[in-house]
């Protein structure tokens, strides 16, 4: 019995959790490698066979969940932290790099999900500060990655219909030029779309955004000639906030992290003062078209208070 790794993933992890496998793949989809079923082959198979006979209840409830998220108020901001690619990799005895393929997939199918519901702004974490150190080969795939599904991007036709634009944020100067180049072709090119804004966090740190914004700000008070007491007699939150990477982007509402790991691992710090957290147990390249629709409907159900 043979099938694709990603499908034996996501029934894996679907039966174990009580949920169906996602029908709403986008078109496009990636000719990732044909595998055999990873590990406990007999175990997958009975929970494979398993999920089968179960699909029709969990398609009933997937479409009645989508009818009551869709009867409430989505977040206008949704912020993603996808963890969980080399985990993902690892269950299945392949190279973390395929993960990271299977994860760009997930991406894809994301941004669609969130276009059904007309989310006007997505912040994706993709690459942080930290990540430079882990292995040469692995950065450079993820970075080669980024590249590679940028100009996709460019090419892709609900994108274009949907006027999405793209911007990228963090410490530019830390990557190769290829990689800057690349990011300079998308948010020149996407630059006067009007649709939903997503931004994309590479090379990010949120202990850097606030570093790099005080060293922003001192840099013009001493260009408007400013004493150190004169500054700081004045200094309020939004001035500080004008010299952060998402200067002029609202904060945002409702932050995910998959993997089951619950922290923010230096994602959005300042901007997440008064976001809700979901944290999702799935490994991003399992996560469903369901989850997402579970984790709107945990939003909606939560009364934001802001600290009042």
């Amino acid at each position: 019995m043979r099938q694709s790794i990603h499908q034996d993933a996501r029934t894996k992890n679907n039966v174990e959790n009580g949920s169906k496998s996602d029908a709403s793949d986008v078109s496009e989809q990636d000719s990732l490698p044909h595998l055999p079923i990873a590990r406990s082959s007999l175990r997958t198979y009975f929970l494979c066979l398993f999920g089968y006979f179960i699909r029709p209840i969990y398609w009933y409830y997937e479409k009645r969940l989508d009818k009551q998220v869709r009867a409430g108020q989505p977040p206008c901001h949704i912020g993603l932290i996808l963890d969980g690619n080399r985990r993902f990799a690892r269950n299945f005895g392949i190279r973390a790099i395929r993960g990271h393929e299977y994860g760009v997939k997930k991406l894809r199918e994301f941004l669609q999900w969130c276009l059904d519901f007309r989310i006007s702004h997505v912040t994706l974490y993709v690459f942080s500060t930290e990540n430079f150190t882990r292995s040469t080969e692995e950065v450079q795939t993820l970075l080669d990655l980024f590249v590679k599904e940028s100009a996709e991007m460019l090419k892709n036709p609900r994108l274009s219909s949907e006027e999405v634009r793209v911007r990228v944020i963090g410490q530019r100067h830390r990557l190769p030029q290829h990689v800057i180049e690349a990011s300079e072709e998308i948010e020149i090119s996407t630059a006067n779309r009007k649709g939903m804004l997503l931004t994309i966090a590479l090379a990010y740190g949120g202990r850097e955004e606030i570093t790099d914004a005080c060293k922003a700000l001192l840099r013009d008070a001493q260009a408007k000639q400013l004493t150190l007491e004169e500054l700081a007699k004045n200094l309020t939150p939004e001035d500080l906030e004008r010299y952060l990477y998402t200067a002029g982007t609202p904060d945002p509402d409702f932050i995910i992290r998959t993997s089951g790991e619950q922290r923010l691992s230096g994602f959005l710090l300042w901007q997440s003062a008064y976001s809700e957290f979901y944290f999702c147990d799935a490994l991003w390249p399992d996560f469903r078209r369901i989850d997402f629709l579970r984790a709107l409907r945990s939003y909606q159900q939560r009364e934001r208070r802001f600290g009042r």
